[in-house]
C-alpha cells in the first residue's frame, strides 16, 4: 500500500482529533512518526523554559499566561489566515467554540489546521503571521 499526501493528512488529522500520544507507521522505506501534546503538558513546559534576559527585576520570570494556552503541535510557520488575502481565523476578543479552526501551521509544505480544544474568548495572540514556531510554543490564549 502506498501513502498519498491526502492519506498522510487524514492520518495526522485523525491523530490530532483523537488526542493520541504517539503513533509510528512504517512501510518499506516510508516511516511516519507522530507525537502529540496535551495543553496541560505545554503549559508546564512553557513555565520550565528559561526567561529572556531581564531589563528590570519585574521582568525576571518567564511569561505567565492566563486561561487556556493553545500551543503549536509541530515545528513550522504560523499563519493566522487561510490565505494572504483572507481574514484571520480569529482575533483578540473573538468568541470561539471547541472545534473551531484557530490558525494554520505549515510544516514540510503541508498546511495543518489547528482547532480549539476550548470554548471561550481569545485573549492574546502571541506570535506574528508568518513567524516560525517551535513544537509546544504558546500561540494564543483562550479564556
Amino acid at each position: 500500500m502506498d501513502f498519498t499526501i491526502e492519506d498522510i493528512k487524514e492520518i495526522m488529522e485523525t491523530f490530532h482529533r483523537q488526542n493520541l500520544g504517539s503513533l509510528k507507521l512504517s512501510q518499506g522505506d516510508f516511516c511516519l512518526k507522530l507525537e502529540g501534546c496535551k495543553t496541560e503538558q505545554v503549559v508546564a513546559a512553557a513555565a520550565a523554559q528559561p526567561a529572556p534576559p531581564a531589563f528590570s527585576e519585574a521582568e525576571e520570570s518567564a511569561p505567565q499566561y492566563t486561561g487556556n494556552v493553545v500551543a503549536s503541535p509541530i515545528v513550522g510557520t504560523f499563519y493566522a489566515a487561510p490565505a494572504p488575502d483572507k481574514e484571520p481565523f480569529v482575533g483578540v476578543g473573538q468568541q470561539v467554540q471547541k472545534g473551531d479552526v484557530l490558525f494554520i501551521i505549515e510544516s514540510m509544505k503541508l498546511m495543518n489546521e489547528v482547532t480549539s480544544e476550548f470554548s471561550g474568548a481569545v485573549t492574546k495572540i502571541l506570535v506574528e503571521n508568518g513567524q516560525g514556531v517551535e513544537y509546544g510554543q504558546p500561540i494564543l490564549c483562550i479564556e
